[in-house]
This record gives structure tokens, sequence and C-alpha cells, in this order.
């Protein structure tokens, strides 16, 4: 079946719109590098586009009508945003779900050591990454701090170019010959991913250093100088000691811009693309829908990169409990009107898909694999061996889907995650359908899947943005 080059297809005026798009998307990932920068990004950008916290409308008593639209954050992490359709909400949603956390390396608890006359932080790697990848590269750190009364500093080092970067080292070619027989998995150890941050010693006489304060940066200087010095610098700097990295949250990213890539100016690369990608286009297509027949959703999550676990993840009650609160605000309160409107909902589980590259396209099956530039990718099942761990839509959703795509003049083709048995992966879908909803997985073809710096295709993005928009409109 002949899949269209979205480009060939595109007007002046859709030209303009695809770089109008693609612009304000590189402006999103480039300060929007963890769950929490994404999340505060899309409160406040959905509070400048009319939404109200579900908190204040909830403890103001007021009830929710159609055209309302209000929002409903977990922890900061996830967002949730709503707009009350004119159909009864037992009738269904239409849900567009993402997530925005991405593969990454974090800062551990008790993190700063000395070596050899320099500094490092220790970290454990967050998601699916290729360890090697992540050295000689530059680094930011991003995150907070929380102290023990609460207080929180934020932390974001690296970005501006003012600011001094990080890295991991690798060890030289010179030295590396035993480095070099190891297989791709174990070339760098994940123990070995510690981020340099400092190496000039803090200079205090004995006389000053047996005089100071027991646990200071100048008692600390007699052994470990170097980090003495960074420890002071966190104090006076940036108004924390190195006991409150007990209860940090410190993501360590690539530093930098996203930009766009090629002599063409036709692709994106940048950080983090898996899965901000489709959360963004998701967010706007929400943030632009006008009347509505049926309620729409955004649905933003966190810990998708590792298995969608924890208070802030996809597994947690805060999609459902939300959605409780908005039934009963809208008089639809009630356990079976819930499982009702669960029941019959529409969801496009957004995420990413592999896109073929030509340098290893022996691990794609062709004729079934994502082509950038094609547009919008379902891939109607993920998984591994066997389609184990995933959702698989049933073929009438396929077909309402494909008329959904039509209706909205979307470019669209379906794909793969590579030849069978060669890997796989997975997504939220699955954990959405639990409720017997309809579900499928859609998205961006996406090549340098996890690796610091992803590529993705402007028209792909525009694609998106269309695809989502005619489904919460249609579905």
């Amino acid at each position: 079946m002949e899949r269209k080059n979205a480009w060939k297809a595109y007007s002046e005026e859709d030209l303009v719109k695809v770089t109008n798009l693609a612009n304000s998307y590189i402006d999103f990932i480039s300060s929007c590098k963890t769950e929490r920068e994404c999340a505060a990004y899309v409160m406040e950008t959905a509070r400048a586009a009319g939404y109200r916290s579900l908190e204040e409308v909830r403890a103001a008593g007021q009830a929710l009508k159609p055209g309302d639209r209000v929002y409903a954050s977990n922890y900061d992490k996830s967002v949730m945003l709503v707009q009350i359709g004119k159909k009864p909400l037992e009738e269904g949603f239409n849900i567009l779900g993402a997530h925005i956390d991405s593969p990454r390396l974090d800062v551990k608890q008790n993190p700063l050591y000395e070596q050899n006359d320099f500094a490092l932080l220790d970290t454990h790697y967050y998601g699916g990454v290729k360890k090697y990848q992540w050295v000689t590269v530059p680094l930011a750190i991003h995150g907070v701090v929380v102290k023990k009364d609460g207080a929180k500093v934020q932390v974001n080092v690296g970005e501006d170019a003012a600011d001094p970067a990080f890295c991991v080292t690798d060890l030289l070619i010179h030295l590396g010959a035993d480095q070099l027989k190891k297989d791709g998995g174990h070339v760098v150890e994940g123990e070995d991913l510690d981020v340099l941050v400092g190496g000039r010693p803090l200079v205090v006489s004995e006389e000053d250093a047996k005089a100071a304060p027991k646990g200071s940066a100048e008692a600390m200087a007699a052994k470990e100088p170097v980090k003495a010095a960074i420890v002071k610098l966190f104090r006076e700097k940036y108004g924390f000691d190195e006991e409150d990295l007990l209860s940090a949250e410190l993501e360590v990213v690539p530093a930098g811009r996203a930009r766009s890539c090629g002599f063409d100016e036709s692709m994106v690369l940048g950080y983090g693309q898996d899965d901000r990608v489709c959360s963004y286009p998701s967010l706007i297509a929400q943030l632009q829908a006008g009347d509505l027949d049926r309620t729409a959703i955004c649905l933003l999550v966190d810990k998708e990169e590792i298995g969608s676990v924890g208070a802030t993840g996809m597994t947690s009650m805060f999609f459902e409990n939300t959605v409780a609160e908005i039934m009963a605000l809208a008089g639809e309160e009630g356990d079976l009107p819930l499982r009702r409107a669960l029941a019959a909902s529409n969801m496009l589980s957004s995420d990413v898909s592999a896109g073929i590259d030509p340098l290893y396209a022996n691990a794609f099956d062709v004729k079934n694999a994502g082509m950038l530039g094609h547009g919008l990718v379902f891939n109607k099942y993920t998984g591994a061996r066997g389609k184990s761990g995933s959702n698989d839509a049933n073929a009438e959703y396929m077909g309402k889907i494909r008329g959904i795509m039509d209706a909205g003049n979307v470019t669209f083709h379906t794909c793969e995650l590579g030849k069978v048995d060669q890997g796989g992966g997975g997504t939220i879908a699955y954990i959405l359908a639990k409720y017997g909803m309809n579900v499928i997985d859609c998205g961006v073809p996406v090549l340098s899947m996890h690796a610091p710096w992803e590529v993705t295709n402007k028209a792909d993005i525009y694609e998106a943005l269309k695809g989502y928009s005619a489904f919460l409109q249609y579905a």
C-alpha cells in the first residue's frame, strides 16, 4: 500500500503552519526537560487559555457545565486537562494520553564524593538507555532540592551560556584496548555514569580547619578539599546543604537547545522527544478545541519510562479519581456512571514509534516501519515476543480511527516497532484499556530513540496536531 509523504501535499499556508508549530515545539522541549518543568508549563499555559484548577472549583462548590475547562495536577509531575462536552459524561470521553518523562541520569541521594582531586555526583540511570551514549556530551542539572521544613530550591544549571556545564568522562582511546573488547551494554557500566562537577580545592589553613564547626565546608577541607569547595558553593550560591540532597530530585540531561536539523531544516534534533513530541501537540490540540459534543481529556503522565509505576505513573489512581471528581461536579456522581463513562471512552495512547533509519534498515520490516515525513503513525499493537504486554486495538476501532483521520485530512500510516523478535516496547495503552475503553497507540516516528539527542520530522509533528484535533472533534 502506498504511504504518502506529507510534504508533497503542503500549500504555502501549510508550510508556514509547519514552521510555526515546529518553532514553538523547539522552544518547549528546550525549556522543559523534566516532568516537573513540563507539568508547570502545561498548567501555566492552560490557565492562560481559560482553564481553572479543579481543586479551586471543588473548594468553591461550583458545578461543571458544558464548555467548562479545568485541570488537575498530580504532585506537579502529571497533569490532566478536561473540557466538558455537550453530551452526558456517562457517554464517555475522548482522551489524548502521553507521557512527559524521558530517559536521563538521576542523581543518587548520597551522591557527592571526591576522588583523585575531582568532585563527582553518583547517578542511577532512568529508563532504557545505551549507557555509552551519555559520556563526553555536555550535561545540565535540573530539579528540586527540598529541605526538612518543606522549602524548595529550584535547580537549573548548564543551560544558560553563562552557566558551567557538566559531563561524564570516558577512557581515552590510547588506553581503551580492554574496554573495546566489551559488548555494547558494558563498554560503559552503570556505576561509571558519575558526573564531573568540580576540580578546585577549597584552600583553608590548618588552624582555621580545626576551628571550623563540625560538618562545615571549612572543616571538611582538610580531608576532602575539592568536595568541600562544592559543598560551600551549594550553600552560598544555591542555598542548600549537602544533607539536603537526601530529599532532592536532580535530573542530569543533555545541555543546550533543540535545533532544526538538516540543510533543509525539515527535522528537529533535541533531547526528550520521547514523548514530548506527542505530549506537546496533544496539549495544543486540547487547548485549541472548540465546542465539543464529547468531553475531551488531555492526560500527561510521569514514570512511563520505568513501567508507569508510582503515585505519578499511569498505574496510580490519579486518572480514575479525577474523573470521579469531575463527574460529581457535573451532577453525574456514582460508581456505576463512572464505570460506564470509562468503558464508553475512546483514547489515543500517544507515544513515539521507531522511524526506519537507512543506516540500520535491517532491524525493520520495511513494509510495516514508521517513516519520517509520512505523518502520524498508528501501532495497532506494541509489545515483544508475540505481542507480550501489548494493548492490540480491535479492528472496529482501527476502522473508526481511519475514518476520523480522513475527515481531518490527516496524513498517517501504520507501523510496528521493528522486526518480529528484534526487540519491542510498551506504552500506557494497556493500562487504560483495562476499563474496557477503545485504545490505540499512535504518535510520531523518531530516529535515535532514547539517545541524548533524538530526531523527528516537522511534518509529522504537524500531522500529529491535525490528527489529535480531528480525534477530539470526531471520535
